[in-house]
């Protein structure tokens, strides 16, 4: 019984760490505006012109983009993922949001490079806002400043003497805030937008 105790307690310690450190992303200082308030008035926009909201990112932070389209969803809005077969083409009155949490991909800045030329507006979320490709690329930046793959690679060596960098590895503090901001952007939309949970529920599949 205290073996189970201690590995509670353990297991307890650890989640609280792992969730400071993912609410200090949204306390960090930052000259941007807040990333919950970007996300927010740039998706309250495209639904009130009729547009619709591609998503895209790659690897965990793709993950992340899907788990915002659903809720998009949810809520009413045309929502899709780049790449799934059923997305159709971004136009005028669209908005694409990407992430690109250390600064830049290449496959992301050309999504993004297709998506403006096609007429869509390109809001980008990352945690290096001061990059080329978001000036080049993004119509908005939202900033999300949590430590991503490029800040690990950084501080290599540094995991025994800084316990923050040692709890989540390479872009899990950035992907892991990511599922937070969302959830905030999801909650204030659905305010914003009159929906109700019963509402949101009642758009959710049936194919399951």
């Amino acid at each position: 019984m205290a073996g189970s105790d201690t590995a509670a307690a353990s297991a307890q310690a650890d989640a609280a760490a792992i969730c400071g450190q993912i609410a200090s992303a949204f306390s960090a200082p930052s000259p941007h505006p807040p990333a919950r308030s970007v996300l927010v008035s740039e998706l309250e926009a495209v639904a009130s012109r009729g547009g619709r909201v591609f998503v895209h990112g790659v690897g965990r932070e793709g993950l992340m983009m899907r788990a915002l389209c659903m809720r998009l969803a949810h809520l009413g809005l045309p929502a899709h993922c780049v790449g799934d077969v059923t997305a159709p083409p971004a136009g005028a009155g669209d908005l694409l949001v990407a992430s690109a949490g250390p600064g830049a991909f290449s496959t992301v800045d050309a999504i993004c490079g297709v998506a403006r030329g096609a007429g869509a507006r390109v809001l980008l979320l990352t945690a290096r806002p001061g990059g080329d490709f978001p000036r080049r690329q993004a119509d908005v930046v939202a900033h999300l400043p949590a430590q991503t793959m490029a800040d690990d690679e950084e501080g290599a060596g540094e995991t025994e003497r800084s316990p923050a960098r040692a709890k989540l590895p390479m872009g899990s503090l950035y992907e892991g805030a990511m599922f937070v901001l969302f959830e905030m952007v999801v909650l204030e939309l659905a305010r914003v937008l009159g929906q109700s949970p019963s509402q949101m529920r009642a758009r959710h599949t049936n194919l399951e």
